[in-house]
């Protein structure tokens, strides 16, 4: 087995077959870490001490006849707002830093632990997860795998990246306006923003608590099922986190599976403006495999960017109004910049903004009767290079930052599962396509994506 290849569930399969050890997967993926993150700059801690010794059980818990679960031995790490049990949860900042370390793991990463995944570290990403660039002014540039001068995106930007470059074959990130599937898109892989509410969020720092999300990151379709499954599950510790009953995705990646009476659909309209032709090419590109020939218009879906706007910026300026007053200088500029902005933003606004919620929610509740997936790009361009402030796009220079997540925003705003899938371009920067679903319909993106990658369409390729 290739190790600096291979996905998430041949691993396991091969664990659990005592074709190979735990332990030799970890200590593989510990060598390419050491090998290629200085360059990278995913990782800000690894833990190796704590890796191999839970890789150790692993073996001896197959060794005594017993199934350590569906992730045997598989390497996995996570963005740093994640508490790992004995480390400083560090939210991408440096004010966090002083905090002491966490006494318990957050529940998703219980959950993975418990499949028998194996934590191999935490990673890089925008302070307090406000950004979709990962220019961390305290811990440095995540750089793009496919092109180290480009971004990798984000908030998840070391998630996204270290997938993308081989280090580990599964990580998890959060998603408030874009950030599991902006870095994803950019790094050419695949990103899963379940619905809201259906994977816990304990032990997460948030950003936006109306809004955030967390996911995995992969390289394959049967990777995001797999980590979807193990992740799913109501929570006592979130009291947002729903009692719906996990359902079996796994087998819906399968070789057999089809997208039979599936009704599909492209998204018009402010989906289809703003964005590079390379994008809407990627588009046009599933669409035309898929022969989906109908469009759909999601009305008001600039309002609902706006109106997600006013929400995250003005929950984001609560969590942290007191370090702002007390610790300004010690925010990364930018975050603390629209942090300030969020906290004035007048209180009828953000009132005004949740009801325009509600009347968008009932909007596209709507149109998902009467069709089952809708089809978007993820971002306007490819990775923009590091620094960049500005882009070009239908004539009109706009920012880089804000507006990479031009077409991720109105979804999440009102919490539908989605996944961006990665469109590879020969000598070429990778695209993202966005599959969007009704809340609570996973399944039916999954059996789009598997099919996609079944026949080419859509693939993930380690640089």
């Amino acid at each position: 087995m290739n190790l600096d290849s291979a996905d998430a569930v041949s691993i396991a399969t091969a664990v659990k077959q005592q074709q190979i050890t735990a332990v030799e997967v970890v200590k593989a993926a510990l060598d390419r870490i050491a090998a290629k993150d200085s360059q990278l700059n995913c990782f800000t801690t690894v833990t190796t001490e704590t890796a191999l010794k839970d890789a150790a059980k692993i073996d001896a818990e197959i060794a005594k006849g017993n199934n350590p679960g569906l992730l045997a031995g598989v390497p996995f790490a996570v963005k740093n707002l994640y508490d790992i049990a004995g480390l400083t949860t560090l939210a991408g900042s440096k004010i966090n830093a002083e905090n002491p370390p966490a006494t318990q793991d957050a529940t998703a990463v219980t959950k993975l632990k418990n499949a028998g995944a194996i934590l191999v570290g935490a990673l890089n990403m925008d302070e307090y997860a406000y950004g979709f660039v990962t220019e961390n002014s305290h811990y440095g540039v995540t750089h793009n795998p496919h092109d180290l001068n480009r971004v990798a995106g984000g908030s998840s930007g070391g998630s996204a990246a270290s997938v993308a470059a081989g280090l580990v074959p599964l990580t998890l990130g959060s998603d408030t306006n874009g950030s599991i599937r902006v870095p994803a898109a950019l790094c050419g892989i695949f990103g899963l923003k379940p619905t809201y509410g259906r994977l816990s969020r304990a032990g997460v720092v948030l950003f936006s608590s109306s809004f955030d999300h967390v996911g995995p990151f992969a390289r394959s379709v049967k990777d995001i099922a797999a980590a979807f499954d193990v992740l799913q599950g109501e929570d006592e510790r979130d009291n947002v986190c729903t009692k719906r009953p996990p359902v079996a995705t796994l087998n819906v990646t399968s070789a057999e599976q089809n997208i039979d009476g599936l009704k599909i659909a492209i998204a018009d309209n402010y989906f289809a403006q703003k964005a590079a032709p390379e994008a809407l090419a990627a588009v046009d590109k599933i669409a035309k495999v898929l022969n989906v020939t109908e469009y759909v218009c999601i009305p008001e879906a600039h309002r609902a960017r706006a109106a997600a706007y006013i929400i995250t910026a003005s929950e984001g300026a609560n969590l942290h109004l007191d370090k702002l007053k007390s610790r300004p200088q010690d925010f990364d500029f930018a975050t603390r910049d629209r942090f300030i902005a969020g906290a004035f933003i007048p209180s009828s606004w953000y009132i005004q903004a949740q009801r325009f919620r509600n009347w968008y929610k009932e909007q596209v509740r709507e149109i998902f009767k009467k069709v089952d997936v809708i089809i978007a790009p993820t971002t306007p361009i490819s990775a923009p290079e590091i620094g960049q402030q500005t882009m070009i796009l239908d004539g009109e220079e706009i920012l880089v930052r804000p507006h990479l997540g031009l077409f991720t925003q109105p979804l999440s705003f009102i919490g539908l599962p989605v996944l961006s899938v990665p469109i590879q371009r020969k000598n070429a920067l990778p695209l993202g396509v966005q599959l969007i679903a009704a809340p609570y319909n996973e399944i039916a993106i999954l059996r789009v994506a598997a099919v996609l990658e079944k026949m080419g369409v859509t693939s993930a390729e380690i640089v």
